[in-house]
């Protein structure tokens, strides 16, 4: 009996150290199989006319072979796993299918190629389909299998990851609800344009966005160490925590790395609410970032097209949305650069307006005017050129005129402001003359300065006859309120 005990024993000491082994061999066999990251799937859609890439993992050394309808590519994974092919992708279509094969095979059904598009930011890009104005009849209508989108799930991470959660999702009546509403109007917008029923050129929408969130939580640490002006944002982000999305880097290590290096045609985005307070550190924050994501991205100086933010009353200084404001406008100053401006489709008492779909628009006619060839379009509202000093009246003038200048409503000009030497505003009148603007007060003999729309409830009335909106702007350079704000 002792001696069957002792058997007894022994096998089990045995099976305790050979079973954890053979679990741990077969484990690491199945993690050493053909891998993709989960940007790629079933219903996607990859950038047409393109030599996109497209990556995984496999054992080290293994070949890889990938196949999209006629075009072949072939890597080895390199001593760490990883390979990474380039292919050529036709012109707008589908559906295809995409194979990888290594030690096993992968099958991607269902693949179209088109536009590709991130759209980032925080809640007003975050915002659904399912909370904008006409809701119920936008869902009912939303009949466009040849968009898709991707919603990439909320993730903090204090070094850069290279995977992601989310799927490839088919743009339907019963799936469109939960789309980024101004990533589905933008969508909807473009493919109207460039083609029709079976023509019409699939897009393909990545939703990397969070409520709430600020700018510099989507950019590089390495971006960020590079611009002694941003120590203080590194410093508050010294400690890393985990449920915080609110720091240097952390939404760009797992919301946007993993998207690296994915094709696409560019980007859009609107954020910068939770900035607004440090508005003039954002003219060289979100110029960096941007710089940070075409780096990144490596193709090139890709469009990147934003919202500049809506008027609403934040309870703090009024003056500080309208630096944010000019922040904004100041970055078209960077190539392949565009600003909806939305002072019209606004609500002062809700940060998150519901036209949604006017901001799609406004986007996507920068997209196409700048990079789809339709050259005959209005695309922007009156930009602030120059100033010149005629008497007691100062003369404005714009680029983006388009028809010319016009008073919405048939209404006096307002929200213009003038300043002499002493910097004190006070309310204007302002009148369009010859494509130009002339602006004057009997208060200010000796004027020096317009200001437009500056203060954070401004819904002005200036427009081009195209019904675009001017942007707020300023023709001084005095001391913001929120300069030295870190």
């Amino acid at each position: 009996m002792c001696s069957e005990s002792r058997r007894s024993g022994a096998l089990v000491r045995w099976l305790l150290l050979v079973v954890p082994a053979f679990c741990w061999l077969a484990s690491n066999e199945a993690e050493a199989e053909l891998r993709l990251p989960k940007i790629f799937g079933n219903g996607m859609v990859l950038q047409q006319q393109a030599d996109v890439a497209v990556w995984g993992w496999e054992d080290a050394a293994q070949e890889v072979t990938v196949t999209l309808g006629t075009s072949t590519a072939k890597a080895k994974a390199g001593a760490d796993g990883r390979w990474l092919v380039r292919i050529k992708t036709p012109a707008a279509g589908g559906s295809l299918e995409l194979v990888v094969k290594g030690k096993n095979e992968v099958k991607f059904q269902d693949v179209l190629v088109g536009e590709v598009w991130i759209c980032s930011g925080q809640s007003n890009m975050e915002w659904v389909v399912a909370q904008s104005q006409n809701a119920a009849e936008e869902i009912a209508a939303a009949k466009y299998p040849r968009i898709r989108m991707i919603k990439v799930t909320h993730r903090v991470a204090s070094r850069p990851e290279d995977d992601l959660n989310g799927e490839w999702t088919v743009c339907s009546p019963e799936s469109a609800a939960s789309f980024s509403a101004v990533g589905y109007y933008f969508a909807r917008h473009l493919q109207q344009q460039l083609g029709q029923g079976d023509k019409s050129v699939p897009i393909g929408m990545i939703n990397s966005s969070w409520g709430g969130t600020i700018c510099e939580a989507w950019t590089s640490r390495e971006a960020l160490e590079a611009d002694a002006d941003f120590k203080p944002i590194l410093e508050r982000s010294a400690v890393f925590q985990a449920n915080n999305p609110n720091q240097a880097a952390v939404l760009f290590n797992g919301m946007l790395n993993p998207l690296i290096p994915y094709g696409i045609k560019g980007a859009i985005w609107y954020q910068g609410e939770s900035n607004v307070s440090r508005a003039e550190q954002y003219r060289k924050l979100f110029p960096a970032m941007i710089t940070d994501w075409r780096k990144r991205f490596g193709q090139g100086d890709f469009p990147f097209l934003f919202v500049q933010l809506a008027p609403f009353k934040y309870g703090h200084d009024p003056r500080l949305l309208a630096e944010q404001w000019e922040s904004q406008r100041r970055t078209l100053e960077l190539p392949n650069t565009g600003m909806a401006v939305t002072t019209d489709i606004g609500n002062v008492v809700d940060i998150h307006p519901a036209n949604k779909q006017d901001v799609g628009k406004r986007l996507a006619l920068w997209a196409l005017a700048r990079h789809y060839g339709k050259s005959d379009l209005i695309y922007s509202g009156p930009l602030y050129e120059s100033m010149s000093v005629e008497g007691n009246k100062i003369r404005l003038r714009f680029k983006h005129v388009g028809g010319g200048l016009v008073a919405r409503g048939e209404q006096p000009l307002s929200h213009f402001t003038i300043a002499g030497e002493d910097q004190q505003f006070v309310e204007a009148t302002a009148v369009i003359d010859s494509g130009s603007i002339l602006v004057s007060s009997g208060k200010v003999p000796k004027p020096v300065a317009v200001r437009f729309a500056w203060e954070q409830a401004a819904e002005p009335n200036l427009f081009n006859k195209e019904g675009l909106p001017a942007s707020p702007f300023r023709t001084d350079d005095f001391k913001l309120i929120s300069a030295g704000a870190q």
